[in-house]
Order: C-alpha cells, then sequence, then structure tokens
C-alpha cells in the first residue's frame, strides 16, 4: 500500500470510528430519554386506570416505542412499577434523597437533627411514592404477582430502616429498652404510605404539618426522654 493511501485509509478509519463513538453517545442519550418517557407515561396510565387495565401495549405506544423495548428494558408491568418506584424515591433534591440521608447520617452527631432530617426527605418522597406503593397494595389483593412486589417493597423498606436504625444504635443514640429490630419497625411504620395517605389524603393534613408530625413522633419514640420534659 502506498505511503499517499495508508495516510487516506488512517484518515478514513478515524472517521468512522469516531462517528461511531458520537453515533453510540447518541444513541444512549437518546435511550436514556426513552426510558425517562416509558416511565413517566407508565406512571400517569397505571394511576389513571389501575394496574390491571393498563397495557404494556398501551404505555409503549403513548411513549412511542416498540413493546419489545419495554420488555426488554422492564421485563414487563412489575418491572415497570419498579421503576416508577425507584425514581419517586430520588426525591427532588439534585442528589437521590437515600444519599442524602446516607450523608446526613456520616456528617452529623446529634441524633435529633438526624431523625429531623430523615421526616424531611420523607416528607420529600412520599408525595412521589405513595400513590404506586398503593397502587401494588390495591392490585395485591387480586394478583398473586403484585402481591409479592408488595412483599418485596416493604421489605426493602424495612431494610432501609434498619439501615437508619443501625446507626442511632451503633452510636448509643437509641432509648433504653428499644432494641434495633423494634426502632427500625417504628420508622418502617411512620414512613409507611398508609400513614401518609391517611393523613394528607384522606383528612387533608398539609404537607409541613405531617413532616413536623413525624418528625416529633419519631424523635419521642426512638431517643432518650429529654431532658425539659416529652415532645409532643
Amino acid at each position: 500500500m502506498a505511503v499517499f493511501d495508508t495516510i487516506l485509509w488512517t484518515e478514513s478509519w478515524c472517521d468512522v470510528n469516531t462517528t461511531r463513538t458520537y453515533d453510540a453517545s447518541g444513541r444512549r442519550a437518546q435511550a436514556r430519554r426513552s426510558r425517562t418517557e416509558v416511565v413517566s407515561t407508565a406512571r400517569r396510565l397505571f394511576l389513571a386506570s389501575g394496574y390491571s387495565a393498563t397495557t404494556v401495549a398501551a404505555v409503549a405506544a403513548e411513549a412511542g416505542v416498540s413493546v419489545e423495548t419495554v420488555y426488554k428494558t422492564f421485563g414487563g408491568k412489575p418491572g415497570l412499577v419498579r421503576a416508577i418506584r425507584d425514581e419517586a424515591l430520588t426525591g427532588a433534591g439534585p442528589e437521590p434523597a437515600e444519599r442524602r440521608s446516607d450523608e446526613l447520617q456520616a456528617t452529623e452527631t446529634d441524633p435529633s437533627v438526624i431523625i429531623r432530617g430523615w421526616a424531611r426527605l420523607t416528607l420529600e418522597v412520599s408525595p412521589r411514592v405513595t400513590p404506586i406503593l398503593l397502587l401494588v397494595r390495591d392490585a395485591g389483593v387480586t394478583d398473586p404477582e403484585m402481591a409479592l412486589l408488595r412483599a418485596e417493597m416493604d421489605h426493602a423498606r424495612l431494610k432501609r430502616m434498619t439501615h437508619n436504625a443501625t446507626t442511632l444504635a451503633s452510636r448509643g443514640h437509641l432509648r433504653e429498652g428499644l432494641s434495633l429490630e423494634r426502632a427500625a419497625q417504628v420508622m418502617w411504620t411512620y414512613s409507611s404510605p398508609e400513614l401518609f395517605d391517611l393523613l394528607v389524603g384522606t383528612l387533608g393534613w398539609p404537607l409541613e404539618q405531617y413532616g413536623d408530625f413525624v418528625a416529633d413522633a419519631l424523635v419521642a419514640a426512638l431517643l432518650p426522654p429529654s431532658p425539659t420534659g416529652p415532645i409532643l
């Protein structure tokens, strides 16, 4: 091969590979946009029509993707619900709520400040995640697959609350006689979608009132009594 031909071949090869790299980046960006659109569409359809009445085909059609894409990406309707739940749990901040919780636990030493920080994150996440968790609960009454999904999600939330309770227990912050297991269960209860739905959805509590209630209740239930008297 002549030197000139070699140069042309080399330049051509570089151009092709540069183009391929650019195209791959563009495809990844498009895939992320498509995934976001599918999750958003699925949430809207599930909450509007119910779990059973919403089909993968309907989600795909409204999101502008193929049914095959939905199945390959999410594995079907339960996978869509998991994706909606995971997105809701990130909260509204620039960082996922769970990461912010871990950062708070790593830097703060006052247990009441940590608990009230958790309550603020609950206040942020609950309006987003409660509708989909209640959808799973209701669908699970007649759908065994959704009943299993509900159990999975309940277990995941309890596992997270156990992680949080371990922070308090390891630093000696839990009130006397309160076990790690019971502390996690208390936190699991106060972060439940049922409590949010009861107080905010049914009774119409303002979000800030709900957040204050959760914070005060957790401080009173988890920490030693205040020397100045109980928090009411």
